[in-house]
């Protein structure tokens, strides 16, 4: 049995050198395995998702290049001339592949800076959607119909980000015209007391209500409200319709655009003052 294990498989390696190398290699591949597990279990409270992920694999992939370094003089096979002739492949997919690069920097710069997370809301280079993941080379995100864009990471970085996530709480407001006759005031109250009853509405920032406008056929007045940012799209569309049924319950009007036009012997017969009068 030491015979056989002593004899020569191709040049000077042998049969035990030849299963040492496949022990060590299965072996690293297991050890790999098993710490990248143990890493997202024990630092998943610890570390975003994209960063922990990214660890695991650093880990993983160093124990199996630390592994094939290890096994290759086993198997007739000089690390120092593979490392030369990878320099050489490397140099030349290089300079065929500088976007990839591109992409890979700006991706590592992306992960730096976390300027997007995973599960923000967000607008990139006119793509508006929630980001699914982010890699290495690009990033995924969920536009809110729910197809799925695939945006290079050079695009990411170099174009303008706005994260509709980012800050805990976001904004909103509409522009309620009622009629010249009606109450300001009143209306401005039932929308005040409709908006503090609104289990989405914010108290802090405080919500502003107030007259922005005369227009043509309406006084305007402008909404804003505060809403967490996870709640936002729901809170204006509950609350649009809402306003709009307390404020027709008072009482009050939501006029709609007129105009009075006068025609031939009818404008002659018109009270001055009265001509092109909007109601």
């Amino acid at each position: 049995m030491v015979d056989w294990l002593d004899r020569a498989v191709y040049g000077q390696v042998t049969w035990m050198n030849l299963l040492a190398a496949i022990l060590i290699f299965f072996g690293a591949l297991i050890m790999s395995r098993l710490l990248s597990i143990q890493l997202r279990r024990s630092l998943k409270e610890r570390l975003d998702r994209e960063h922990l992920e990214i660890l695991a694999k650093v880990v993983s992939y160093g124990i199996i290049i630390i592994a094939s370094i290890w096994f290759m003089p086993m198997i007739g096979i000089e690390p120092s001339g593979l490392m030369v002739a990878g320099g050489i492949v490397a140099l030349a997919i290089g300079f065929a592949s500088q976007s990839i690069i591109g992409n890979l920097i700006s991706g590592l710069f992306l992960m730096g800076e976390r300027p997007v997370k995973i599960g923000d809301l967000v607008s990139i280079s006119g793509e508006q959607g929630i980001v699914e993941d982010i890699h290495i080379i690009s990033t995924s995100i969920r536009t809110l119909e729910g197809n799925f864009i695939r945006i290079p990471n050079e695009t990411v970085f170099t174009s303008n980000i706005t994260n509709y996530t980012g800050n805990p709480v976001r904004r909103f407001g509409y522009s309620v015209g009622i009629s010249y006759a009606a109450d300001a005031n009143l209306a401005m109250k039932v929308i005040r007391d409709l908006i503090e009853e609104h289990p989405l509405a914010l108290v802090k920032p405080e919500p502003q209500i107030f007259v922005e406008n005369l227009g043509d056929s309406s006084v305007d007045i402008t909404v804003r409200i505060w809403a967490p940012s996870s709640e936002w799209y729901r809170a204006k569309m509950e609350l649009l319709w809402k306003i709009k049924k307390a404020v027709e319950d008072a009482g009050i009007e939501i006029p709609f655009p007129q105009q009075v036009v006068w025609f031939g012997k009818d404008k002659e017969k018109a009270v001055p003052g009265e001509q092109g009068a909007s109601q």
